[in-house]
């Protein structure tokens, strides 16, 4: 088939790099969101897609919107026969939809209806699920509402962040992806649809979400760092100053600690809860690098009964 791939951040890159190599289909041209501003310079920054197209040679359109009519008009000169989507960060309207024989088919990081909406591999964590995956579906005007092409499974590590997670999901993703294409293209795969029950919503997590509650049991708390890692990044207050959460870890033997209340020994600092404590591995205080959070409490000289997150 004759595809055009919609997609933006690093996350989607796996899955041209499958389909830009598939004996069996030609990325005919890229969709991406406009450069942005990056870095202090706040220079403008193609995206990790528009950089991967452009190193193959692949035509890279960048609407404002993708109703504006000069993108539409390009994209029914190219004629796709398919149009595979990995994370590109606009709604489509029916009049895109409709251009492509087979419509706009989406990589989506969960096991729909499970999790439907910008943030699933956060809330996946967030919400302690043992298993997560991907699935394919056919993109409608609904919020991830479309039959279902195909889906794989991920086991949720006990120390995953959303980064490792995202990552690994990916990879594999990439290769549904390409396999659902084959499929579509020999006509062996059928869209089904979608359950009524068992519907989640993920919308974006926002800097309020990632904010830590140390009144929750100490499971909530990890669960919430790993979830907003790397991305907003879960953080609490100390002294006035927000104080980034890169990494922390349940100890569940420790109790004696009051929710907030921070301990400091040679060699670690602990933090409790709403059940038992747990440890700050690494911690990035405002405007400084990330640091091992043993070394932040000697820095900062940690009294007794002083709180976090007051």
């Amino acid at each position: 088939m004759k595809l055009v791939f919609a997609g933006t951040p690093e996350v989607a890159v796996p899955a041209l790099d499958a389909l830009i190599t598939s004996d069996r289909h030609e990325v005919a041209a890229v969709v991406t969101r406009p450069d942005a501003p990056a870095g202090r310079g706040r220079r403008l920054v193609a995206s990790p897609v528009a950089e991967r197209a452009a190193e193959a040679g692949i035509e890279v359109l960048k609407p404002a919107r993708p109703r504006d009519e000069a993108f539409l008009a390009r994209l029914r000169e190219i004629a796709p026969d398919c149009c595979p989507v990995v994370a590109y960060g606009a709604l489509l309207p029916r009049v895109a939809l409709d251009i492509p024989a087979h419509g706009w088919v989406n990589l989506h990081f969960s096991l729909l209806p499970a999790w439907r909406g910008a943030a699933p591999v956060q809330h996946a964590i967030m919400a302690g699920d043992e298993v997560t995956g991907a699935s394919t579906f056919q993109i409608e005007e609904g919020l991830d509402s479309g039959p279902v092409y195909g889906v794989i499974t991920e086991e949720v590590r006990p120390t995953d962040t959303s980064g490792d997670l995202l990552t690994r999901l990916a990879f594999a993703g990439a290769g549904l992806l390409a396999a659902t294409m084959d499929g579509i293209e020999d006509g062996t795969l059928k869209a089904v649809p979608q359950p009524a029950d068992g519907i989640t919503l993920a919308p974006k997590i926002t800097v309020e979400d990632a904010r830590v509650d140390w009144t929750a049991p100490a499971l909530r708390v990890d669960r919430v760092v790993r979830g907003c890692t790397p991305a907003p990044g879960a953080w609490t207050v100390f002294r006035g100053e927000r104080l980034k959460l890169v990494q922390t870890k349940p100890v569940p033997d420790r109790t004696d600690l009051a929710p907030g209340e921070l301990h400091a020994a040679k060699n670690n600092v602990h933090v409790g809860t709403g059940s038992h404590a747990v440890e700050l591995l690494w911690v990035q205080p405002q405007g400084k690098k990330p640091m091992r959070g043993a070394d932040w409490a000697r820095g900062v000289r940690i009294t007794a009964g002083e709180k976090a997150g007051v």
